[in-house]
């Protein structure tokens, strides 16, 4: 998972979160005001997997951020709700601070979705507000097109498989 900006005009939604199944490669996005909404969203998204799928998100991979990770203070690491909800349970797999890299797939994803999004806006001269739209519409086309990392569209090996 990781949050990302993608520095348009939005009124309220200032960021979004994305949520990949490592399986299926099924995307899930939310929109959040402030970053500290990722636990809100994580909780949905959970939600989503286990009334939908019937399964239990066992690993969560993502950066050291503040808003997932907490933070380090003169006593030791001071974990946030984040980290805390995550240790009923979950197994948090956290990347190094500046390597990018250890969180590729979600990290190209944000890449791809932003891309997709500026090239709908710029071509159909639609206002920047409406990036929310056209993210919608870019996940809804990804998760639906074949990828050479798996076998079939995301969407079908999601719902289909019901893996998680």
């Amino acid at each position: 998972m990781d949050i990302c900006s993608p520095n348009l005009d939005s009124y309220d939604q200032r960021y979004f979160i994305t949520f990949i199944d490592d399986y299926s490669c099924y995307m899930c996005i939310y929109f959040l005001n402030h970053k500290a909404e990722a636990l809100d969203a994580f909780k949905v998204f959970k939600v989503k997997v286990e009334k939908q799928c019937d399964k239990h998100i066992k690993v969560v991979r993502s950066n050291k951020g503040g808003e997932y990770f907490g933070r380090y203070t003169e006593g030791g690491h001071a974990p946030g709700p984040f980290a805390k909800f995550l240790a009923e349970g979950i197994v948090a797999q956290y990347t190094m601070f500046g390597s990018p890299d250890q969180n590729g797939v979600i990290e190209r994803r944000n890449r791809i979705l932003l891309d997709m999004v500026r090239s709908m806006m710029a071509s159909s001269k639609l206002p920047k507000f409406l990036w929310i739209e056209a993210l919608k519409m870019t996940v809804y086309i990804l998760n639906r097109v074949p990828t050479k990392a798996v076998s079939n569209m995301p969407f079908e090996l999601f719902k289909v498989e019901n893996r998680v």
